[in-house]
């Protein structure tokens, strides 16, 4: 049982939150100021017949990287949309640009602005949306979308849209993600090979194959070998320390689970202390990345894969398979080397657990000051309708893709003019993360597809992989204060947290872990705990 702790602050860090509130309030209090939820969804008209046309602003990343002819606002895409949608509809649709590295900031002003601010925009950022939904800085679209999107509430179903909820209103729409794996692991076959030894199976196989690999040194490395490559990177950790997870009560993975970010983090699950030791027991044995705690981006750990110094790795899915990647570096070094995409770490339950990612991309928000609110999802639903966004996603058949199955591959050998047509599609298919085709095994196909074609296969079974055993994020109807309070901070001590417990002596291990958690919880994760417990419990009145 999770012991309570006081909570230490002081007066400067509260009078810094307050003001950072009052700055928010300011900046929400400016965007509510045009007209209501219900002007927003009635008085916008999209009349045919209606001789002056409605202009509808749409927000668009520019990257800077629009090809000669083209502008970020002028180009294929935006004249497909006024060409299919707003001349249709008599609408006018304009694009609003705001730089990818600027989003949250720029997107701040815009709201700000009042009515200046497009009638689309979005964002990444879970904690930037919901603020502005309890703010009152957004349209409650639950209506709007029950008159003008069902194409759109179709395809992004119940689960996604779910994410865009705050207490039971629709203020956000998700775009949905096409494909939900994150992890697969990596081992060298050739390895394997050479010292007769099967596939690992299980976590106990694998920690005997890391032996062998490194008291026989297979890769000829000369002592350099790193049978288990580590980072201090989510890819390289979330395999190892879910699978040792315990099975637990929905009441316990809600109340106990540490939502730092856009993750959840498994630090004061059952379990969790036992892949530490694991963990522990790997790099004294020296069975791990000696160096993994100053490897905060993977670039160590890419550069020893590439130097054939790595005999198994967890990484993304399908990361090591891109042209000119790990993989393919790797080969060049050594033409016979030979990395297998594996599933090994396995629970009490003989399972391969690994976290998924939520069924979510960017939150697509209507300003409450927007005068358009109809005519903005009435665009959203015309996206989602049809074949509307598989050509925007893909092009023109015969001439930027070939249909292979029901998947497009895209023709390599297409003139400039037609490649560039696509440019910017990711950016402009704002309701989708991924290509869509209809359903999962088809999205993933078109990632396959898209591989060098020596690698495919590879990366057919790694996309597998991340598709399987997989734990679903969790989700509350409303956010959690505290962890938007102390989650930055609480995520650099998860990673003190990790480094130290591999790092220690066997001797101390259990104190050092008591110590740990105990300052975890001291510095906000009780805190958490505790809102987490009250959220719960309101969630099953």
């Amino acid at each position: 049982m999770v012991q309570k702790l006081k909570q230490a602050s002081s007066k400067k860090k509260a009078s810094a939150a307050l003001a950072l509130t009052v700055a928010a309030s300011m900046v929400l209090a400016a965007c509510g100021g045009g007209s209501s939820n219900t002007d927003s969804g009635t008085n916008a008209s999209t009349d045919g017949g209606s001789s002056k046309a409605s202009t509808l602003k749409v927000e668009v990343f520019d990257r800077g990287n629009s090809p000669k002819g083209s502008t970020i606002t002028n180009n294929y895409l935006t004249n497909f949309v006024q060409d299919n949608f707003g001349k249709p509809n008599n609408i006018n649709v304009q694009f609003v640009p705001v730089p990818r590295s600027e989003e949250v900031n720029k997107l701040n002003v815009l709201m700000a602005s009042g009515s200046d601010v497009p009638d689309i925009v979005f964002t990444y950022d879970s904690g930037t949306f919901y603020r502005y939904a309890q703010q009152g800085g957004l349209t409650d679209l639950t209506e709007l979308l029950d008159q003008y999107g069902s194409n759109l509430k179709k395809f992004l179903t119940e689960d996604t849209l779910a994410y865009g909820q705050l207490e039971g209103k629709q203020f956000g729409l998700p775009a949905k993600r096409s494909h939900l794996g994150k992890y697969s692991s990596f081992i060298r076959q050739d390895w394997l090979d050479k010292l007769g030894l099967p596939v690992p199976q299980t976590t106990d196989e694998l920690y005997n194959t890391l032996k062998a690999f490194k008291e026989k040194d297979p890769g000829q490395t000369g002592g350099k070998v790193i049978p288990l490559g580590m980072s201090i990177a989510p890819a390289q950790y979330e395999p190892l320390i879910w699978s040792f997870i315990k099975p637990m009560t929905e009441e316990q993975s809600y109340t106990l689970t540490q939502q730092l970010g856009s993750r959840d983090y498994p630090i004061l699950l059952p379990g969790f202390k036992d892949a530490m030791s694991f963990m522990n027991k790997l790099y004294n044995e020296g069975l791990m990345s000696p160096d993994f705690s100053l490897d905060k981006d993977k670039t160590k750990l890419s550069e020893n894969v590439t130097k054939g110094l790595v005999g198994f790795f967890s990484e993304d899915d399908m990361n090591p398979y891109y042209a000119d990647g790990m993989y393919a570096t790797l080969q060049k070094n050594n033409a016979n080397a030979v990395l297998n995409a594996v599933d090994v770490y396995t629970n009490e339950e003989g399972k391969h657990p690994k976290p998924e990612y939520a069924p979510i991309g960017m939150y697509i928000m209507i300003p409450k000051a927007s005068k358009h609110a109809a005519e903005a999802v009435k665009y959203l639903d015309w996206m989602a309708s049809g074949d509307n966004l598989f050509k925007m996603q893909n092009g023109v058949e015969g001439e930027n893709h070939t249909l292979v199955n029901g998947v497009p591959v895209m023709k390599l050998d297409a003139p400039d003019d037609v490649k560039n047509r696509l440019y910017n599609s990711g950016d402009m298919t704002i309701i989708s993360n991924g290509k869509q085709l209809g359903d999962a095994d088809k999205n993933v196909e078109a990632y396959v597809v898209g591989m060098p074609e020596k690698y495919q296969e590879d990366t057919r079974k790694a996309l597998s992989i991340s598709r399987s055993d997989t734990i679903k994020p969790i989700l509350f109807d409303k956010p959690i204060e505290a962890q938007a309070k102390y989650g930055t901070a609480l995520l650099d001590k998860f990673n003190e947290i990790i480094v130290k417990l591999a790092m220690s002596k066997p001797d101390q291990f259990d104190s050092t872990y008591d110590q740990m958690i105990k300052e975890y919880l001291a510095n906000g994760g009780q805190a958490i705990i505790d809102e987490r417990t009250a959220a719960y419990a309101a969630m099953k009145k």
